[in-house]
């Protein structure tokens, strides 16, 4: 089994655990009522997508 020769430092571990992010998705406003969605997805608030409503939304 593969075993380091040397001790590898705390601060280049932690270097190589740096990119381990989360990233805010991107959100859009809704063109029908503004809310905010995910793109091409279908809003959540009114069932629209594209212009059309594809959800009956209980209101």
């Amino acid at each position: 089994m593969a075993v380091p020769k040397r001790k590898l430092s705390k601060s280049r571990r932690d270097k190589r655990r740096a990119n381990w992010k989360l990233t805010i998705p991107g959100l859009i406003e809704c063109p029908q009522c503004h809310e905010l969605k995910m793109p091409h997805r279908v809003c959540r608030e009114c069932g629209y997508y594209d212009g059309r409503e594809v959800v009956k939304t209980a209101e």
